[in-house]
């Protein structure tokens, strides 16, 4: 059981949440829990609920709710727990179960630890108890005494933030305070104690100014807003930094957002492996006694690496996660998860650097701050690692080379890795403690087969059920495999199933031979294979042929050269024999053991000539698709689109939808398209891989995946090359010129862009030309070598005008008139952007206005004519808003903001400011830090709006 005050009222039993929904009902059971174990007379429950003003009904109504509660329980096998006693109710909870006792005996322990020197520990049991609220305490229930009571209890809470403040600002852990207090000085600006514990986290972490800003910022808002000075907490921290009496600690500045969750979900059907989980829990520091929380296990304790081995379908992923789940508690800033794909067929396995790269992301670092070598991330994850305690997930992992950089350098982290192979070199290595997953014995194999089919029908065939565990020999995939098809058909014998298994011959899938035939996973899933019809064991076999790690419906469709209509039924019959999973969003996935088996089924079974039909019609589906997708994100590009041949016999491209359908679509799917331009050069289909690294540029660049646009654009460009085609090479060379840019390697993209021009000159395409001049001005302009991006601009107008090229001339135009206006020119910079403007909608390139508004409100903001510049920002912001272009809402957001403050009307800048902050926030974006600091500053200054050297009003 586990009673819950600090959040949601609410009791959980068994995983499932029990039905007490209504508001009284749960200010009846919050008052039972807050007085557990105790008698609560019915007249106390009378004034708690209605105080003075108690209903005619009142009595009645509190016994109608008890008897609800009691009628839940018992659900639970709980009843007994709530007694009738003496006129009044006692609720008996044990004090593990209650999270307000757990939280109130964690804060307790820690006391007693900071009493005795033992201020580590203090702060992990402090940040134990702190990790059980899960929102504002008593939600949910309705009754006089519940806001005071949740009042007292947040008093609690803010009072332990408090407390773990002063312990960690002790021990240093100057950055890991501020990211704990930042969002509870927001809310509780004037409460001292905790703003004090924030400007010594900040100087602490080398933001000494910073720290001044919010001390004149909170002592105005005492003085003005309760008529008093700051007191004596407070005041002496704003004297301690003034004297510097708090040491730097260098940290990585990253912005705030919440803990990384990405276990996936806990497996529903998981029985059994009482040894395996008796074992991993023993790798773990024992917890004190009455908490729930663990630690850290005390200073000098090394990072814990468990390496669970086993065969494939043994059940490694389904224990790991399933343990991971029962100890994320004591993990509480976050949950990371990977699925290394190291035993996948293409031998695409996720590479140590996309890994680290997604972590990142995760732990909220900017992609421009991600470094671009595979140490400099590895560093960077064990930085970020390095004063919080997470747990790390590394699935299905190759060896010890792919685990190696993705592990944390400090204690405080778990790390759980699951492969097929024994991970010897870790163990030895990095002190990884092995476990090795053997097959389920008989019972929990029983057990497994019994939950999923039912007992009644288990206990009524137990010999039968004895049969097929023997036959399955123990393995989990083959048992689920099994389950699956008897629960499909309730009114076959399970003697019968076991006589199919006993007489089965063995297939292909050597990997995963037992030695013995009737024990093979071959048999099972040929088996599964033989029950399908000729249609879907088509597809089944083509699924094969898919470089995952997933596909949705129109893919598949096409990959079998059916109408989706006719491909929904099969894939309907392919998941309900545990052939194919599909997720929430209507992707479907396979198990890489049954990739294998489907793989080698399609190569035994289709010709060349099918196989290769299918794999054509596959990219042919993307490469529409992703043309189609790229076209909706940016119609007005200045690189205008390879053209394509018409798709195929039997493909299907989907319908085309908007700007938003076009991010999600790529979103979803730029991994596979990313697996596709390999797949594509690797069977020789080289005008597919590079027109198709091509399609996904705009997006990978727009997204911040600039290693991915690399990797993809350095395979086109070798697709390319091989061909002889000079347009391939000239789009690939132009996307990795875009990605170097944004990584900082100017040199290597200038050397692109020339390459650019050389090829655009043998084409004779002077478009072309024109269009990488201007992605030189853009290195240059990013370099700060403003007069020489000029240069480059005029040349690619010169060609525009000359190919009579309006969409380009009025980008060229409005980028010379953002950098004359940076130069100080407003002339120049005036004209370039109106006559920008103008050709921007008589082409309707709404995109391309809203940039230029933008332009002409940074033009207006400098010459001080602040209300004309806010009302350009106006113009564009509203583009900006229909067309769903997030980052560039956004930054005219933050401009807009200077241009209200510079006019006078600062509340109308700090709305603007923190509607930019938003976004930026959401999109994890670096650029947050200026609305941030305009935000935080206690007098802000009158600054040039978009005032950032790296700034630029558009993209090549």
């Amino acid at each position: 059981m586990r009673w819950s005050l600090l959040g949601p009222v609410q009791v959980t039993a068994g995983g499932r949440v029990l039905p007490i929904d209504r508001p009284q009902q749960r200010a009846v059971l919050a008052l039972l829990l807050l007085n557990a174990d105790r008698l609560v007379p019915l007249g106390q429950f009378v004034s708690a609920l209605w105080a003075d003003e108690p209903p005619a009904s009142a009595r009645t109504q509190v016994q109608v709710c008890v008897s609800r509660i009691r009628a839940a329980l018992r659900e639970a096998g709980a009843a007994d727990l709530l007694t009738t006693q003496g006129g009044g109710y006692r609720l008996t909870v044990r004090g593990t179960e209650l999270d307000l006792a757990e939280f109130s005996g964690a804060v307790e322990r820690a006391g007693a630890e900071e009493a005795a020197g033992r201020r580590a520990e203090a702060a992990r049991l402090l940040r134990d108890g702190l990790a059980v609220w899960r929102g504002p305490a008593l939600a949910g229930a309705a009754g006089a005494f519940v806001d005071a009571a949740a009042a007292g209890l947040e008093e609690q809470r803010l009072l332990a933030y408090e407390r773990l403040a002063a312990v960690e600002l002790g021990l240093g852990r100057f950055a890991a305070t501020a990211r704990t207090l930042r969002p509870l000085v927001t809310e509780h600006p004037l409460r001292e104690p905790l703003v004090a514990g924030y400007l010594l986290a900040l100087a602490g972490c080398g933001q000494r100014a910073a720290a001044l800003r919010l001390y004149a910022a909170t002592r105005r808002h005492l003085v003005d807003e309760l008529g008093v000075e700051p007191g004596p907490e407070l005041s002496g921290a704003h004297l301690r930094v003034l004297r510097e009496r708090t040491p730097a600690e260098p940290a990585p500045a990253e912005p705030a957002g919440p803990p990384p969750a990405q276990l996936p979900g806990d497996p529903a059907w998981f029985t059994g492996r009482t040894a395996a989980l008796r074992q991993l829990d023993g790798l773990l520091p024992a917890e004190p006694a009455g908490a729930v929380g663990g630690g850290e296990g005390g200073p000098g304790r090394a990072v814990v690496i468990s390496a669970i081995a086993g065969t494939a379908g043994v059940g490694k992923t389904t224990l790991a996660v399933h343990w991971a789940h029962r100890v994320a508690h004591r993990y509480p800033d976050g949950q990371l998860y990977v699925n290394l794909r190291g035993f996948d067929l293409d031998g695409r396995a996720v590479s140590p650097g996309e890994a680290l790269r997604g972590f990142l992301e995760a732990l909220h670092v900017p992609s421009q701050r991600v470094p671009t070598d595979l140490p400099g991330q590895a560093a960077l994850f064990r930085t970020l690692l390095a004063a919080r305690r997470v747990l790390v997930l590394l699935d299905n992992a190759r060896d010890d080379e792919q685990v190696r950089p993705l592990l944390p350098g400090s204690s405080g982290s778990l790390v759980v890795v699951t492969s097929r192979n024994r991970l010897t070199g870790l163990v030895i290595n990095a002190g990884a403690h092995p476990v090795t997953l053997d097959l389920l014995p008989p019972a929990e194999a029983r057990e497994l087969l019994a939950a999923r089919l039912g007992r009644g029908r288990a206990v009524r065939e137990t010999a039968a059920l004895d049969e097929i565990v023997r036959r399955c020999a123990g393995l989990p995939l083959a048992l689920a495999v099994v389950a699956a098809h008897a629960v499909g058909q309730p009114a076959v014998p399970l003697a019968a199933l076991a006589s199919e298994l006993r007489n089965a011959e063995p297939d292909r899938l050597s990997a995963l031979a037992t030695g013995d035939p009737g024990t093979d996973v071959r048999a099972v899933f040929s088996w599964s294979y033989r029950a399908l019809d000729a249609d879907s064991a088509r597809l089944f076999r083509l699924f094969g042929l898919h470089p995952g790690p997933d596909a949705g419906r129109a893919a598949v469709a096409s990959l079998a050269g059916l109408p989706p209509a006719r491909v929904g039924p099969l894939l309907a019959d392919l998941t309900r024999a545990n052939l194919l999973t599909e997720r929430a969003d209507g992707r479907y996935a396979m198990h890489d053991l049954l990739r294998a088996y489907a793989s080698e089924l399609c190569h035994g079974t289709d010709s060349e000539t099918e196989r290769t039909a299918a794999r054509r019609r596959l990219l042919d589906h993307y490469l529409h698709a992703s043309h189609a997708a790229d076209q909706l994100l940016d119609p007005y590009r200045l690189a205008r689109p390879a053209a394509l041949p018409p798709p195929g016999p039997g493909v299907t491209v989907g319908d085309r939808a908007d700007h938003a359908w076009a991010t999600a679509w790529f979103a979803a799917e730029h991994h596979v398209l990313l697996a596709c331009v390999e797949q594509a050069a690797g069977t020789g289909l080289d005008r597919h891989a590079w027109t198709l690294a091509a399609t996904l540029t705009t997006y990978l660049d727009r997204s911040g995946h600039w290693p991915e646009l690399a990797a993809a654009q350095r395979t086109a460009l070798a697709a390319a090359l091989r061909r002889g085609d000079l347009a391939g090479q000239a789009l690939a060379h132009r996307g990795l010129a875009i990605a170097c840019t944004w990584s900082g390697e100017h040199e290597a993209a200038h050397r692109h862009y020339r390459r650019d021009l050389e090829l655009y000159g043998e084409l004779g395409d002077d478009t072309g030309r024109a269009h990488t001049h201007l992605g030189v001005s853009w290195v240059l302009a990013r370099q700060g070598r403003l007069r020489t991006a000029l240069d480059e601009t005029r040349l690619a107008l010169d060609l525009y005008r000359a190919a009579d090229y309006r969409v380009g001339q009025a980008k060229a135009l409005n980028n010379l008139g953002w950098m004359h206006a940076r130069l100080g020119e407003p002339g120049p910079a005036l004209h370039c952007c109106q006559a920008a403007l103008r050709l921007h909608e008589e082409t309707g390139d709404r995109h391309g206005a809203a940039l230029t508004w933008d332009s002409l409100g940074y033009v207006r903001h400098g010459l001080g004519d602040h209300d004309r510049a806010a009302d350009c920002y106006r113009r564009a912001l509203a583009l900006h808003r229909e067309l769903g272009d997030r980052y560039d809402e956004a930054e005219v957001l933050d401009n807009l903001g200077d241009s209200l403050r510079a006019a006078g009307d600062l509340d109308a800048a700090r709305r603007a400011w923190r509607e930019a902050l938003t976004i930026f926030d959401e999109l994890r974006h670096p650029d947050a830090d200026r609305p941030r600091l305009k935000l935080a500053a206690p007098a802000v200054p009158v600054t040039s709006a978009g005032d950032d050297d790296t700034a630029w009003a558009g993209r090549p």
